[in-house]
């Protein structure tokens, strides 16, 4: 008779056959069974049995048969990203944003809510419970909800251990608040790791098991993906780069370092650079956005004053890049959110200070671009963080009637599961 401990280890092997199975369709398309067992070095004998189990579970399916083979049965296993749909929920300190996405990440919907303050958090998250309600009520494909927070979050605690120039986000404790609130699992993130994994998963550019995405919005974050995995570090809070020192005798920080980098070229440092120097008329009634796209127009069309102001934000961004990659050696760093709209003259300006300030080897083995994602990386990645999970644990996910279409939040088998129970890996 077997033991507990074997039957566990016997079972974790299974979800990661059927998980190793469902990425390689999800990575290459329709592939035979064949295909499929030379890849991934599975006998035949494995891949029928496990293949059986996900085409059982209605996770994927036989492919139709092609031209070449009329007479035969069908050829291939097809993984149909447009058959399943997740909601991905982007938090920055003023913006929250809900979209719907396929799993190849096309945007099906995007809402943005009202801009928030201090003393609208509590009606935001209540806005955020209603929109969530209202897309599972009207949309039976969604079968997963991704959401990326401003770091550090303290994973297993559920919390933002700092935000800065919002702090009270970090008495939102976002698992005892949305963990169990839906039909369907939710899973949270840190908001840079969630645009590493879009950034993985989506982007139509070099693939790379070894990328970084920059974030510079309203705060600065980092992911990194090693190996193909995400760098979390102990409690979940790992790769903080915002919080670096670029000047030790700098601008005090709300989490008590000084000359920390986000207070230089984060969307919010943008703006008051904006202001102080009257760069855009009327910036102060704009939002941090709409600010710093105004600077950023002005310097496209030839405004010396904001043309200055971008390659100086640009140097900034640029010793962020120096960090990443004497800390990290990432093959590739893509530069995303608001910030990175500022183009080609930013990225010339983080160009010039890396080649200043990195060994040659390092330089030239790393290559530095803005984010090519149609929809912001942001809420793009917090639908990739359910789609990893699908991806990484099918059986959450599958069920046996197969007579009503995909896996869905009518279905009891992922009812009300606690986010803090499925951790990205």
């Amino acid at each position: 008779m077997a033991s507990p401990g074997s039957t566990i280890s016997q079972a974790s092997v299974s979800e990661s056959n059927r998980s190793r199975i469902l990425s390689h369709l999800y990575h290459h398309g329709v592939s035979s069974r064949a295909q499929i067992a030379k890849a991934l070095d599975l006998t035949p004998a494995a891949i029928t049995k496990i293949t059986a189990h996900l085409i059982d579970g209605g996770l994927i399916a036989e492919s139709q048969q092609t031209e070449a083979n009329r007479r035969g049965r069908p050829i291939g296993l097809r993984l149909d990203k447009g058959r399943f749909h997740v909601v991905g929920v982007k938090f920055a300190r003023s913006l929250v944003q809900i979209g719907v996405f396929d799993l190849a990440g096309k945007r099906i919907s995007l809402h943005e809510l009202p801009t928030v303050d201090e003393s609208t958090i509590q009606r935001t998250i209540h806005l955020i419970h209603q929109q969530i309600e209202e897309l599972l009520a009207g949309d039976r494909l969604i079968i997963a909800i991704g959401m990326a927070v401003p770091g550090p979050y303290l994973r297993t605690v559920g919390r933002t251990a700092l935000v800065s120039s919002m702090q009270g986000w970090r008495r939102i404790n976002l698992i005892r608040e949305f963990g169990r609130s839906f039909s369907v699992p939710v899973f949270i993130e840190q908001d840079a790791r969630a645009g590493a994994l879009a950034e993985h998963l989506f982007s139509q550019g070099l693939k790379s098991q070894n990328m970084a995405y920059y974030l510079l919005g309203e705060g600065i974050g980092l992911g990194v993906v090693d190996q193909g995995r995400l760098v979390n570090g102990a409690l979940g809070a790992a790769s903080e780069l915002g919080h670096i020192s670029i000047d030790i005798n700098g601008r005090p920080c709300d989490c008590g370092n000084l000359g920390c980098l986000e207070g230089y070229c984060s969307a919010i440092a943008v703006h008051q650079l904006i202001a102080d120097r009257q760069l855009v008329p009327g910036a102060q009634a704009m939002t941090h956005r709409q600010a710093c796209q105004a600077l950023f127009d002005q310097a496209a069309a030839g405004d010396a004053p904001s043309l200055q102001a971008v390659k100086e934000i640009g140097r900034y961004v640029g010793y962020g890049c120096v960090t990443i990659i004497n800390a990290f050696n990432p093959e590739r760093i893509v530069i995303g959110d608001i910030v990175s709209a500022a183009g080609k003259p930013l990225l010339r300006a983080i160009q010039d200070v890396v080649d200043e300030r990195v060994i040659p080897e390092l330089n030239d083995s790393t290559s530095i671009s803005l984010s090519c994602l149609p929809t912001d990386a942001i809420i793009s990645g917090a639908a990739a963080v359910a789609i990893t999970q699908f991806l990484n644990h099918p059986s959450l996910f599958a069920r046996g009637d197969l007579s009503s279409g995909p896996p869905s939040h009518s279905s009891t088998s992922h009812s009300k599961q606690p986010a803090e129970q499925y951790q990205q890996q």
